[in-house]
């Protein structure tokens, strides 16, 4: 059995309107996120490959959501012998996800390595409603 894409109306559209129309997760400007638990603490990492976490990311907690938002700023040029090629990406973006009961939102700490944010939540005994903005350090 063949899987095949579903079309709205039985059109095919262009390519260019696919991440437009279906809001594609592969569309360079949508952050990619995973969530897992290891040994009492929440994972969250998030796919923010060139930007500068010191100026250009957020990481806070507010009444039990996690916020990532930022902004990005890339531009390529390409020069050579009678051709230029110049390509740029700009915008911003943010993420909200809720954090499980339990968690501790006042000890959350965030790390950048490698264009991946990841930040680190342990779970607690007690629940507070609490907003906290979470440093990130580099490593």
């Amino acid at each position: 059995m063949a899987l095949t894409r579903w079309e709205p109306l039985g059109v095919e559209w262009p390519e260019r309107w696919h991440k437009w129309l279906h809001f594609d997760a592969e569309a360079e400007s949508w952050m990619r996120v995973e969530q897992v638990r290891e040994d009492g603490t929440l994972v969250v990492r998030a796919e923010l490959p060139g930007v500068d976490p010191d100026k250009d990311v957020e990481v806070s907690v507010t009444d039990g959501v996690l916020h990532i938002s930022g902004k990005r700023e890339q531009r390529d040029e390409k020069k050579s012998k009678g051709n230029y090629r110049s390509e740029f990406r700009y915008g911003e973006f943010s993420r909200d996800l809720a954090l499980p009961a339990g968690v501790d939102p006042s000890a959350v700490a965030a790390t950048y390595k490698d264009g991946i944010l990841e930040v680190r939540v342990p779970w607690s005994d007690e629940s507070k409603s609490t907003s906290t903005k979470v440093p990130i350090s580099q490593s």
